[in-house]
């Protein structure tokens, strides 16, 4: 109870961080979902916005939606993959949508606001990376 109270980082800290990283990762992952499912349509009309190829961009953006938004759900190398994260949603937000009005803009932007959050606070004491570390200390 005393470190409920007194501790300046609270369990109730570490349930919002798991809502967050949680919440996030799901509704990203039915968008890599929809690429994957979708991948031999797209492949050669998806967007090139950094010059890399139409079929290299989409698996790198694949792999950021779907494999890291895994990774993220679990809190498994949380920083490592929260990179990729927040590389796709300020390409999204401001090099695909950058000429889009603001509501084309919103949706990536929440995201990238939420990696942002999710990368300085880290994943929180309910991820395996804590459970990783946890182990490793004793």
């Amino acid at each position: 109870m005393k470190q409920l109270i007194f501790s300046s980082r609270s369990f109730g800290t570490d349930i919002a961080l798991l809502i967050l990283r949680v919440g996030a990762s799901t509704m990203l992952l039915t968008h890599g979902w929809a690429k994957i499912t979708n991948f031999s349509e797209r492949l050669n009309t998806f967007a090139d916005p950094i010059g890399l190829g139409s079929a290299l961009s989409l698996q790198l953006v694949i792999f950021a939606e779907f494999f890291c938004a895994i990774l993220l759900i679990l809190g498994f190398m949380s920083r490592v993959v929260l990179i990729p994260l927040i590389i796709n949603m300020v390409i999204i937000t401001f090099i695909v949508h950058g000429e889009d009005p603001f509501n084309r803009q919103e949706l990536p932007l929440m995201f990238l606001v939420t990696f942002v959050v999710l990368m300085l606070a880290g994943p929180g004491r309910l991820s395996l990376d804590a459970q990783i570390l946890r182990k490793r200390r004793y």
